[in-house]
Order: structure tokens, then sequence, then C-alpha cells
């Protein structure tokens, strides 16, 4: 006769799998431990593709550390996407430090993506936050370059929707602007840098955050450029530039003004010279219409002549008017 394997493998078989939907040794595990959930929670876990180990053993660490929780709220909580470990240690670390949080804000804060037992530790021991270099200008232009340090500590109750770590030190970093540019000295600055710190504290910077700032010290304060210096120069140098350019404007305007009148010296010279050269014309047509005659031409040119001395004698070196160019000899046509 055969020894039945068929049958010896099939009963193995399902019986894996009932340990695997019944696990047994979880359920006496968590029965000794205190902690009430039946096999068939077990079973329904695993058809809702929950780790019933990890259910059970948070469970198991919540009771032992006098939290009421139940097998539900750690499903839930497991089926929205949360971390079920990190919850637990948070709300064991709060209930320890006596810092008000129940599971249900434990939850919000785990689903909306922040660390909740970092946010329980930063509540119970602060942290400080360095902020970068900070350059702002005092009224007498002289450039400050500041570093201060800020101890922050968690807001369990704004952790959900608050602001974070680079809300705070954006206005940090406004407040110590501010606080700088209203100093009438850099000296005053770096007498008492602690009015910095009063001030930035003063103006409540940590409303709307996720964490509550207990104070604000100054690390460093280093003197920089000679801004209002600097602003100085390049005014003057743009000053220069702009009086260069008016300059160079009224420079073209005069050459420009100068060629336009020396253009007009030339067209009056040439209408005196088509001037002059009507005259022998006139002449001519005097003799031919009998209204001149030689006397009277030889008078006229008498009077030239005349003239003439009288002009190299007032002017010894110089050219005569009869002689000018334009002003020739008549001659009888």
């Amino acid at each position: 006769m055969d020894f039945p394997f068929f049958p010896i493998i099939v009963g193995g078989i399902v019986l894996l799998v009932f340990l695997y939907f019944f696990p047994i040794s979880l359920w006496i595990t968590a029965l000794f431990s205190g902690v009430r959930v039946s096999l068939f929670q077990l079973a329904f876990m695993r058809v809702r593709k929950v780790p019933p180990s990890l259910i059970v053993n948070s469970l198991i660490t919540s009771t032992k550390a006098g939290l009421e929780l139940t097998a539900n709220d750690l499903e839930t909580h497991y089926l929205a996407g949360g971390n079920v470990p990190s919850v637990i240690k948070a709300l064991i670390s709060a209930d320890k430090a006596n810092i008000p949080l129940s599971f249900k804000q434990a939850t919000a804060i785990d689903l909306a993506g922040r660390d909740v037992f970092e946010a329980v530790t930063t509540s119970v021991n602060p942290k400080v936050i360095n902020t970068p270099n900070v350059a702002a200008v005092a009224q007498d232009g002289i450039q400050l370059i500041a570093k201060a340090r800020v101890t922050v500590r968690a807001n369990i109750a704004q952790l959900v929707g608050g602001a974070g770590e680079e809300t705070i030190l954006a206005r940090v970093g406004e407040g110590i602007v501010t606080s700088i540019g209203s100093s009438r000295s850099h000296k005053e600055v770096l007498e008492n840098p602690d009015k910095i710190s009063k001030l930035v504290l003063s103006k409540g910077l940590d409303a709307g955050t996720a964490f509550e700032i207990l104070s604000i010290d100054i690390a460093d304060v280093d003197i920089g450029e000679n801004i209002g210096a600097k602003l100085q120069t390049d005014q003057a140098s743009a000053d220069l530039r702009v009086a260069e350019a008016r300059a160079e404007e009224r420079r073209a305007m005069a050459v420009a003004m100068e060629q336009e009148n020396r253009a007009k010296t030339q067209e009056a010279k040439s209408r005196v010279v088509e001037a002059e050269a009507e005259i022998p014309k006139a002449i001519a047509e005097a003799f031919r219409s009998g209204n001149l005659g030689v006397m009277d031409y030889y008078k006229m040119r008498n009077v030239q002549a005349d003239t003439d001395m009288r002009d190299s004698i007032a002017n010894p070196g110089g050219q005569s008017s009869s002689t000018k160019p334009g002003r020739d000899e008549t001659r009888l046509s």
C-alpha cells in the first residue's frame, strides 16, 4: 500500500494558509501583553493588506506606556499612508514630557508630511538655526554683515499649516536689515549688537509658523563696503557723463551754427561780386546812351585815386579799397 503523500501535502498547504491568516503566535504574544485583539481581527488585517505584526507590536508598546489606543485606530492610520511606529514614539515622548498631544493631532501631523517624532523632540529639546550672512546698510552709508543664531522649539498646535524654517530665516533676516537700516551710525550697531536681537525678537516673527522663537543671538557683525561713498561716486560719474554729453551737444550746435554762418557769408560775398560785376556794364551803357561823358569818367577816376591814396596813408601796408578784389578797372566799351 502506497504512502498517502498527496493528502499530507494538501494538509500542509492548508495549515500554512491557516497560520498565515490566523497568526496564533502573534495573538498569544498580544494576549500575554495585555492587548485585546482577536484572531479574526488579525485575519481581517491580512485581507486588508495590513501587517498584523506592525499593529500588534505598536499596540503592545503604547499599552505598556499607558496610552489607550485601539487596533482600529492604528489600522486606519496605516491605511491612510501614515507611519504608525513614528506616531507611537511621538505620543510616548509627549506623554513623558507632559506635552499635550492627542492621537488625532499626531496622525494629522504625520499625514501632513512632517516628522511628528522629530517635532516632539524639538519641542522638548530646542534647536538652533544659523542664519546666512545678512548684509544691511546703516544711515551713514556703511555696510554691515550680520550673522545670527535663532533658538526655536516646535509649536505642536501650529505644525499643521504652519510655516517652516525658511520663513523663520526670512523674517529674521528682514528684521536684521530693518534694525541696521534704522541705526544712524554703524558704530551704534557695533557697540550694542544686542539691540538688533531685541528689536527683531519684539516683532513676533514666529506668528503663523510651526516654531516658537526662544531667542535671537547676534553671532557676528562685520564691516563691509562704504556703500554711501560708492553711491556718491557713481552719481558723480553719472553727472559727469551727462554734463559731457550736454557740452558735446552744445559744441555740435555751435559748429553747425558756425558752418551755417560761413555759408551765409559766402552767399553774401557772392551777391556783392555779382553786384560789382554789374557796375562796368552800367558805365558802358551810360556811355552809349550819352548820360556819361569822358570828362565825367576821368573825374570819377580821380576821385577813386584820391580815395586810394588816403586809404594807403591811413593803412600803411594795407590794401586800398579801390584795389580790393572785385573792383577791377573799368574799361570803355
